[in-house]
């Protein structure tokens, strides 16, 4: 296929020499000298464009258009008096070009990213790495926790994922008969800030979208959201109808040409001042075309930072733009898994948790707790930054993010920043950059320039319209670890209805922050007719 054809391309220019694998390489594999925690369960080989069609609990695939491959699944002892262990699988290319590519989790789940594995990392070329992350379920299951298995909570948090690396990496050598060039990840919502801080040599380059890093403060903010809806039988609750039909075009007419172009995207929610009170009901008027007192007071809670009664800081809050999808995230009748699974099972031990029972000392004994070990908002990446190993950092966060506020991403960034700023002589440029993406919802979707090689984009047929670094935020962070070009931006695409079939909708530039997108005018659907100030 052309597509695999460019990559092939791609994974050999940008690398330092490619390595060859083989079927025979890989049914005969038996590497001697592994770690004594890491024990090989089977090896399998794909030849090119046969049938790939694997599946977990979490993540599968079935596809016919792969290059050529070796599939080595890895049990990892990750506690030996506990017993326990992680589940890891290392594919490896026969045209290998010299990188391992470690792609990440999200949620609650247990189970490789083989979706991932196969979408993103060995048609560029990358070894690649993923883990169940110690235990099998999906997103939203947390019954895995226990109550009281904090052995698995730390293989979660952190534990499975790093030894993955490392053995992923002895998997690596010991196949192609010499280590990897360079390390990087490739990541979205339970991503590897966690690396970054406290396993700096892990990678050289990472890229990770809208992270869950602040664990403790996310599944309180995610209750908090919850109760601002919840019951569906009270006054405050508002119907899926309300949310894309009434608020949606009424926050589309009030900020929509903020930015210069009616376009239904809002470039930069921030400055959008929605007033909800504009739609407040009329004596006499169908309730289900407008909205209540307590309905408002609702969405004031819901798009403000979210604050405890001692002004503690806990979460950022929703950002207009993103209502179509916001009732399907975590203000619809649907109770948030992931929170209730977490709090029930992680930090109360209490299996008959519900979201009415969470408070103020819930969120305290859960910072305390910290289940897993987490929690990653240390803002000092000197050790990974600095000039003894030189990482770094690509960060993106879709500002119609449905599951995780992009306040988040903001608030670790400028604690980065000002860090940075107080302690060192570094530039934050010069490793860390973070590009905001208008109307993507969580990771992926919505209707928005949302293409750009990230994790869960092609895999929903969602492509980057070029493998070349200014379009595919992987070829981005190679280019910047391995030649210093760091991305000033990017060009994200979006497909007709979200899917790469139906050709190109529209494309437009992904700006570093602080920068925004600005219209010049000419042509909206194309990229050339915006630029980042």
């Amino acid at each position: 296929m052309v597509l695999l054809s460019t990559l092939a391309l791609l994974g050999l220019t940008l690398g330092v020499g490619a390595s060859a694998g083989s079927r025979s390489a890989c049914t005969s594999f038996a590497p001697r000298g592994l770690s004594r925690i890491v024990s090989l369960s089977a090896t399998t080989h794909y030849a090119a464009n046969t049938n790939v069609n694997i599946s977990n609990t979490y993540s599968s695939i079935d596809v016919s258009n792969l290059p050529g491959f070796c599939r080595v699944e890895l049990a990892i002892t990750t506690n030996a008096t506990a017993g326990s262990k992680a589940l890891t699988e290392v594919w490896l290319p026969d045209d290998w070009n010299g990188r391992v590519l470690t792609v990440g989790n999200g949620g609650l789940a247990g189970g490789v990213t083989v979706t991932e594995l196969g979408h993103v990392a060995v048609p560029q070329g990358f070894a690649g790495i993923s883990t169940n992350t110690g235990h099998d379920g999906d997103t939203d299951e947390g019954a895995w926790a226990g109550p009281h298995d904090d052995n698995a909570i730390v293989d979660w948090g952190w534990r499975a994922l790093h030894l993955s690396v490392l053995a992923g990496k002895e998997v690596v050598e010991h196949y192609y008969g010499r280590p990897a060039n360079k390390s990087y990840y490739l990541g979205c919502s339970t991503g590897t800030l966690k690396e970054v801080q406290d396993f700096p040599d892990d990678f050289d380059g990472v890229v990770v979208g809208s992270p869950a890093n602040w664990q403790t403060h996310l599944q309180a903010w995610s209750i908090h959201m919850n109760l601002n809806t919840q019951p569906s039988t009270s006054p405050h609750f508002m119907t899926q109808d309300t949310w894309t039909n009434v608020l949606a075009p009424e926050v589309m007419r009030q900020c929509d040409e903020l930015d210069g172009l009616k376009d239904g995207i809002i470039n930069d929610p921030r400055i959008c001042n929605f007033r909800p009170e504009t739609l407040t009901c009329r004596p006499g008027q169908n309730t289900s075309t407008c909205l209540t007192a307590d309905q408002i007071g609702a969405l004031r809670r819901i798009y403000a930072d979210y604050y405890e009664a001692d002004q503690s800081y806990v979460f950022g809050g929703y950002y207009p733009g993103g209502e179509t999808k916001y009732y399907s995230g975590l203000v619809g009748q649907k109770q948030f898994d992931i929170g209730i699974g977490y709090f029930g099972y992680m930090v109360l031990n209490d299996t008959n948790f519900k979201i009415h029972d969470y408070n103020a000392t819930v969120l305290q004994l859960s910072d305390e707790i910290n289940p897993g070990q987490a929690n990653a908002i240390n803002p000092n990446l000197t050790a990974f930054a600095g000039p003894s190993h030189k990482g770094k950092l690509l960060q993106y966060v879709g500002w119609a993010d449905q599951l995780i506020s992009p306040g988040n991403t903001l608030h670790y960034y400028e604690s980065v920043h000002e860090f940075t700023l107080a302690n060192t002589t570094m530039d934050i440029d010069d490793y860390y950059r973070l590009f905001l993406v208008p109307g993507m919802n969580h990771c992926h979707g919505g209707y928005a320039a949302n293409s750009f090689g990230a994790v869960e984009q092609a895999s929903n047929d969602n492509p980057p319209l070029s493998f070349d670094p200014e379009h595919n935020i992987l070829a981005a962070i190679v280019r910047w670890v391995e030649e210093d070009v760091a991305p000033a931006n990017l060009t994200a695409v979006n497909y007709n209805d979200n899917d790469v079939g139906n050709g190109v909708g529209f494309t437009r530039p992904l700006c570093q922050y602080p920068a925004t997108i600005k219209y010049a005018g000419g042509d909206p659907n194309s990229a050339d007719s915006f630029y980042c100030a």
